[in-house]
């Protein structure tokens, strides 16, 4: 595909302008950052993972009509996506105690929670990303209160479906962040899921072991970075496990 004219590039991923009106090109990086930027580095061959785990994730939920920004993946780094109006606010889904959780409200690492937490976050790296409530985003304007209602059902509904697509594959979903935004056809807008979902904004633990399967392995120094990765995608079945053989769909753990 020729390449086109860049409209966007952020830390893990580049936007350029699409083939067709209403489109955009999404390219995965392999560049990887932590702690707001202030821990850079490269993770060889990330870009080509995170679109291909992002792009089955995003199928699977069209499939119980989780409506996405995603179109069909174009090549190794890049995908067709919907052009929205990205809503400024991270909303992070916390299952099980992890990170910045753990470490507010002196949870030890890997509690389970009572229940599953919802938390937002307002997108700005200037500020690092300060935790907001919802009163925040709807006085603020950057959501209406029919927004968040819509907002947190999709949430909802992806976190139980993706808890238990991961846990069928021997993988615990602790927690992650999504993105949503407004996608105008003619004269309706609906709220759809954006960005991404892979190992660089989900805590992805194994099930037996935990063992860190994502982005933390980067933030802690803690080695094999790019095999975790690839460990996810290979249970997910879309990775060769050896040779050219062809895996069609999730393999289930014992």
């Amino acid at each position: 595909m020729a390449r086109r004219r860049q409209l966007y590039e952020g830390k893990a991923k580049i936007l350029f302008e699409g083939p067709e009106p209403g489109t955009l090109v999404q390219y995965f990086k392999d560049d990887a950052t932590a702690f707001n930027a202030q821990k850079k580095g490269t993770i060889t061959g990330k870009g080509v993972l995170n679109n291909r785990i992002s792009e089955f994730l995003m199928t699977k939920l069209a499939e119980i009509n989780v409506p996405t920004h995603f179109i069909r993946r174009l090549n190794m780094r890049e995908q067709l996506i919907k052009e929205v109006e990205i809503i400024p606010v991270e909303v992070v889904v916390r299952n099980i105690a992890a990170g910045s959780l753990a470490q507010r409200l002196g949870i030890p690492e890997g509690t389970r929670l009572p229940r599953s937490i919802v938390e937002y976050y307002y997108k700005n790296d200037q500020l690092g990303d300060p935790m907001v409530a919802e009163e925040h985003i709807t006085a603020f304007g950057w959501a209406t209160p029919p927004d968040m209602d819509d907002i947190v059902h999709l949430t909802l509904r992806i976190n139980d479906f993706l808890t238990g697509l991961f846990l069928g594959v021997g993988i615990t979903l602790v927690d992650f962040k999504l993105e949503f935004g407004r996608l105008y056809e003619n004269e309706d807008m609906r709220i759809v899921l954006a960005d991404e979902i892979s190992p660089d904004n989900c805590r992805l633990w194994d099930v037996k072991t935990n063992e860190k399967m994502d982005k933390d392995r980067f933030r802690r120094d803690l080695g094999k970075i790019e095999e975790a990765y690839q460990e996810v995608a290979r249970r997910l079945g879309i990775l060769p496990e050896a040779g050219s053989r062809d895996m069609k769909g999730p393999e289930t753990m014992q």
